[in-house]
């Protein structure tokens, strides 16, 4: 009789770990195509030379009406990707942006020289935006006001040459260590899977939206964003 008991006690353990199972699964697959809809009517992507070759009219017919591309990074960094993605993103429609990946291991000079000696001016694109974030190929962490100097001296340089306000990409750790968003009156775009961001001083205008979604067109992950009405 106790063997009993505990074959059925195992059993319907057995049937709820299955169930788990199959709900993480299902929620794992809506979370790959997860976007929000409705409150946010222009959403797009941003893309690097991580995603290979894409195709950008499938990626249009996904929902997207804008790309920003990577261009640079750091004093010297130069997206392989990047010529093709700018040609060929507004012949479908899309509008498209520039974006520069910072470093806190380069002058700002030498980044803002870099972005500016390989994206084309072109008057219809979007604000170039700055990627602002740690990574793993920097280890230098600054104090905050050589970093916000710094950041300045590339903003000047980029919208003197762009002559739009650059938009502010940044995490929600590199914005807590250096306040950046108290800093610089420019529009925000903050990061945060699902849920809308909070932790920027100002409301942001841009929302880096989910991180993991596919699309046709794209191999593999892309960041999918939006943009607040």
């Amino acid at each position: 009789m106790r063997l009993n008991t505990w074959g059925k006690r195992l059993a319907a353990a057995g049937v709820v770990a299955l169930l788990l199972i199959v709900l993480a699964c299902a929620l794992w697959a809506l979370a790959l195509q997860w976007r929000p809809t409705d409150t946010y009517p222009i959403q797009g992507v941003d893309v690097s030379d991580v995603q290979g070759e894409i195709e950008w009219w499938s990626v249009h017919g996904a929902g997207a009406d804008f790309a920003y591309v990577r261009a640079t990074s750091g004093a010297a960094g130069r997206d392989m990707r990047f010529a093709a993605n700018w040609e060929a993103v507004p012949k479908t429609g899309m509008r498209r942006g520039a974006m520069h990946l910072y470093s806190l291991c380069h002058l700002a000079v030498d980044q803002a020289n870099n972005f500016n000696t390989t994206v084309p001016r072109t008057p219809d694109a979007l604000p170039a935006a700055v990627d602002l974030d740690f990574t793993e190929d920097c280890t230098a962490r600054p104090d905050a006001p050589a970093v916000i100097a710094e950041l300045r001296r590339f903003l000047t340089m980029v919208e003197a040459y762009t002559g739009k306000p650059v938009l502010l990409k940044i995490s929600r750790r590199f914005d807590s260590a250096y306040r950046v968003t108290a800093a610089f009156d420019r529009p925000v775009w903050a990061t945060g899977n699902f849920f809308p961001p909070d932790y920027a001083t100002r409301p942001w205008r841009m929302w880096q939206a989910n991180d993991m979604r596919r699309v046709d067109g794209i191999e593999g992950p892309v960041n999918w964003d939006v943009v607040r009405p």
